[in-house]
């Protein structure tokens, strides 16, 4: 019978030593005497951690600038609707959550895509004879965020590529570059109230390209795609057989004769994943509630798409119960007239902000159509003493204490992001020291036209 013997030798500072020794058929072999490994700490961050990167925080963390002390701080960087108090959600929706939290009925875990009946007062509100929708093609999130995350993991493996607007929200390079994704910016055209440029978005594809990613109502932009633009980037979908990944998180939130169109009512073979949530069209970002709405009426997705998304629904147990139990009450009951006062107070800033900026040599705003920005081309030859708009915005914050967004954050150098959210008389003053700032700076002959909206 075989046997082994094993020593361990070692003493002081030295590190032990294996004296191993083998009995086998009688023979007793000696294999010497082998170093042992001694344990060491090597903790490293994972591949993932590496390759997650946020272009707004890596651009905003490093513009090490102190405001002007004399002037009171003006934030319009920050795409959150609650931060003034100027826009609270309403009644309803807060009266909602305070009935499910009462209840007691919705302190416990929730199935990983969301409660039926929440799957299905939310597919209520989005179906139509268009784009038809059941409770089964509803998946719940935390926040559209999330929706975007697990529709990207869905769609796309690694070394694989999607196709994202630049200007786009910086997220999706985010998601994707964590992924192992390629990313592949296409343009938006500003002279064309930011349209996607169709020829340039066709030749970034092949044979890798795993989805199109399609913002409308558009952050940073704050466009709205018309019906037969939409038509046109459905055929190129359709045509490069390409499904589509909707961001509209901004759904709904359109200005004046502009028109909102659900991208997926004007589809009958392309297969999308719609993203949406609470967070802006009812004030309560911080809730986090979101969706996916799977549309896919030529089972092109399959069962292959909806597996997926319920295996990656499982690895976090999804949205916020108590907000899951208020959904029903939330969108049947939140009056219109919220929805209208909301808008009506966006316009408003909107228009304010676009004609006191056209008003200023050296910039070309592009008047928004709906969201909650505005985006500001900065006509950087008339301001030789600034290198981009990184440098611009900068100077901005430290001699007028107003912080826009540059848009390099958006992969769209020279432009800056404003938000529209604050209040009606701090939109006035920073337009006003903006104004202020470029005079300062300002070199050259007036020129340029201002880009409207094309309705």
């Amino acid at each position: 019978m075989d046997s082994y013997l094993i020593k361990v030798n070692g003493h002081g500072d030295h590190a032990p030593m294996l004296d191993v020794h083998l009995k086998t058929n009688g023979n007793n072999i000696s294999l010497g005497k082998v170093k042992s490994r001694k344990p060491r700490w090597a903790v490293r961050a994972s591949e993932m951690s590496k390759k997650t990167f946020n272009p707004v925080r890596a651009i905003v963390d490093t513009m090490k600038v102190e405001p002007n002390p004399k002037k009171a701080m003006i934030s319009l960087s920050l795409g959150d609707p609650t931060v003034f108090g100027n826009l609270p959600t309403n009644d309803e929706v807060t009266q909602a959550v305070k009935e499910v939290l009462d209840s007691g009925r919705y302190n416990g875990y929730a199935p990983s895509v969301g409660y039926p009946s929440c799957r299905e007062a939310v597919a209520a509100y989005y179906s139509c004879p268009e784009a038809p929708l059941k409770a089964q093609d509803v998946i719940l999130t935390s926040g559209c965020s999330q929706a975007i995350e697990l529709a990207l993991a869905v769609l796309a493996n690694p070394g694989q590529n999607i196709l994202v607007p630049r200007p786009g929200f910086s997220l999706y390079k985010t998601l994707a570059l964590s992924m192992g994704i390629e990313v592949k910016l296409y343009n938006l055209l500003p002279e064309k109230a930011w349209e996607i440029d169709l020829e340039h978005l066709e030749s970034l594809v092949d044979e890798k390209t795993a989805c199109l990613i399609v913002n409308n109502p558009s952050n940073p932009c704050g466009s709205v795609f018309s019906k037969s633009h939409l038509q046109k980037i459905l055929a190129v979908a359709s045509r490069q057989c390409i499904p589509i990944l909707a961001d509209e998180i901004y759904g709904d939130m359109v200005f004046g004769d502009c028109k909102y169109e659900p991208i997926a009512t004007l589809s009958t073979n392309v297969p999308i994943l719609s993203c949406g949530g609470l967070a802006k069209r009812w004030l309560v970002p911080g809730w986090r509630m979101g969706w996916i709405l799977i549309h896919d009426r030529r089972d092109i997705f399959g069962n292959e798409i909806r597996d997926g998304l319920l295996r990656l629904s499982q690895r976090i147990l999804g949205p916020c119960t108590l907000v899951q139990g208020a959904l029903e009450h939330i969108l049947q009951r939140t009056p219109p007239e919220f929805y209208h006062n909301t808008l009506s107070f966006l316009k408003s800033n909107a228009d304010l902000c676009y004609t006191a900026l056209s008003a200023i040599p050296g910039l070309r705003p592009v008047h928004p159509s709906g969201a909650m920005y505005l985006m500001v081309e900065i006509e950087m030859e008339h301001f030789p003493e600034f290198e981009n708009d990184v440098e611009f915005t900068e100077r901005l914050i430290s001699e007028q204490s107003v912080f826009c967004l540059p848009a390099s954050c958006f992969e769209y150098p020279n432009f800056f992001r404003v938000v529209i959210t604050v209040p009606e008389e701090m939109i006035l003053e920073a337009c006003s020291r903006i104004q202020e700032f470029c005079e300062m700076h300002y070199q050259g002959a007036e020129g340029g036209q201002d880009m409207e909206c094309d309705k």
